[in-house]
């Protein structure tokens, strides 16, 4: 068996592997409560408070210039509060990557909390000293957190895991996201802090991620491969080895990263354009800009976002909505922890032309439902199951195998720059259909999922033709397999001419 060909390593055996490395383990948690838990958590607490805030706006302006706004107004004022949230996630997955190379990645992370507490202050506050633009201020810095925290994580996390394990310990961060997601609707239920009087309360609670991981993650050592490749400093890079990987034989681990570095000669980490004009990367780009897309086109957001309207259909009182809304970010929590087990054992395009082709089946059974909503009794019951089918496996393929993805199929130079990529268009795309899922509602009604559910059947395509696997490989033995598929016509030639 070649060193490039997969290992089928038992699941106990590779839970056992992290139970010897203590420290993988906390560094794991340390980089993600304040990495992409905090993304899933700001991503929902902003949910429960709406009718309060907007109350806020009208009572805010009303005092200031003695009228009252109109409901059109506050709702525009409303959106600009949940966009600013995408803004700033834009603005963070561009800083990213410069920081990433500056400052290394673990320091990148713990930089990164200046701004959301920063943002929890001024939403904190906004209530006491009455003004409703601290409020969106605060959630453009808060979003400047999660677009670093969702690009360094897994960028982190997977540089410091052992080959065999790479994939469960980078794709660790998916588990932490939907956790920060359930905690986000848990405790902005009205019982705890989704109450008129605790609502500021609730939206500064994103400091208290922010503080866990200022005070853990200095513990915890930088990535073996920036400290050797970028900085050249093979001491600190053993001793990090040496804390992450536990009493085993770092002779394969420190030869791996060896290697990577001699083919990587020469070469400085490459800035956002020069991606562009190096063909070397092209196939890497193209795979990027599809799967970063289509996570966020493919309609996982939407089927949250319909949640409500579908369990007000199946006769859910609005009272109750609440919980059965946290359910729904609980069965994302329990498929990426699955998925987590699993990637690592059946590949990476497995678990996404898997993930994707079942969304397509949910998405189908979905718009037959809404269709025949009003005829059927029990049609309403159906889309409650496809939409909890469908974020389940969202969460077993996409929701945590495309954001691994760059950090396999780019080397060290180019990956940071890749995750600005990657990013910007997981935010761009996020602001797309968020602003223009309610127009896709009121333009075809129950057929509104068709445009997401083809989004999915393409991506699943997309990846069987195109993403090869890269289980069970070394970044140099995926870059060299990528080398050869970009100059594959060059090579056809040479071999003409032979």
């Amino acid at each position: 068996m070649t060193t490039a060909a997969a290992r089928r390593i038992p699941i106990a055996q590779m839970l056992r592997n992290l139970l010897q490395t203590r420290w993988l383990l906390l560094t794991i948690f340390a980089a993600s409560i304040g990495g992409t838990f905090q993304y899933g958590f700001n991503l929902s607490i902003i949910n429960a408070p709406t009718t309060f805030i907007q109350n806020f706006i009208n009572e805010t302006w009303t005092e200031r210039y003695g009228t009252q706004l109109e409901s059109w107004v506050i709702t525009l004022i409303w959106s600009f509060i949940v966009v600013a949230y995408s803004v700033g996630g834009l603005f963070g997955s561009l800083l990213a990557g410069p920081m990433a190379i500056r400052f290394g990645r673990r320091n990148s992370l713990l930089l990164s909390n200046g701004f959301v507490l920063i943002g929890a202050l001024l939403m904190g506050l906004s209530r006491t000293v009455k003004s409703f633009e601290m409020i969106l201020i605060g959630r453009l810095f808060s979003g400047i957190n999660s677009g670093v925290g969702l690009n360094v994580n897994p960028m982190y996390l997977g540089e410091s895991a052992p080959k065999d394990i790479r994939g469960m310990v980078a794709m660790s961060f998916a588990p932490f996201t939907a956790a920060g997601l359930v905690l986000g609707q848990t405790i902005g239920i009205r019982e705890i802090l989704g109450s008129e009087e605790l609502w500021p309360l609730l939206l500064a609670s994103c400091a208290v991620p922010a503080l866990i991981q200022l005070i853990i993650l200095p513990w915890c050592p930088e990535s073996p491969r920036y400290l050797l490749i970028d900085r050249k400093n093979k001491d600190l890079c053993m001793k990090a080895l040496k804390r992450l990987c536990g009493d085993i034989n770092l002779t394969a681990e420190i030869d791996e990263i060896l290697a990577e570095k001699k083919a990587l000669e020469g070469q400085k980490a490459k800035k956002l354009w020069d991606l562009f004009r190096d063909r070397s990367v092209r196939q890497q780009l193209i795979i990027i800009f599809v799967l970063s897309s289509a996570i966020q086109l493919c309609g996982n957001d939407a089927a949250y976002t319909y949640a409500v309207y579908v369990f007000g259909a199946a006769g859910i009182p609005s009272e109750k909505m609440q919980y059965f809304t946290i359910g729904t970010g609980f069965c994302e929590f329990i498929s990426s922890l699955t998925s987590n087990l699993l990637i690592d054992r059946i590949g990476r395009r497995v678990l996404l032309m898997g993930g994707y082709s079942l969304m397509v089946i949910c998405g189908i059974l979905f718009t037959i439902s809404l269709t025949f909503q009003n005829q059927i009794s029990w049609m309403p019951y159906l889309s409650m199951a496809c939409i909890f089918a469908s974020i389940v496996n969202f969460g077993i393929g996409p929701a945590g195998v495309t954001v691994i993805i760059p950090m396999e199929i780019f080397d060290q130079t180019a990956r940071p720059a890749a995750y600005m990529i990657s990013g910007s268009l997981l935010w761009i795309n996020l602001t797309i259909v968020g602003v223009a899922f309610p127009f896709i509602v009121e333009g075809v009604g129950s057929f509104c999922y068709v445009p997401f559910l083809s989004i999915s059947f393409l991506a699943a395509l997309f990846v069987g033709f195109f993403l090869p696997e890269t289980k069970g490989k070394t970044f140099l033995e995926i870059s060299q397999e990528f080398h050869r598929l970009n100059f594959k016509d060059q090579q056809e030639q040479t071999e003409t001419k032979m």
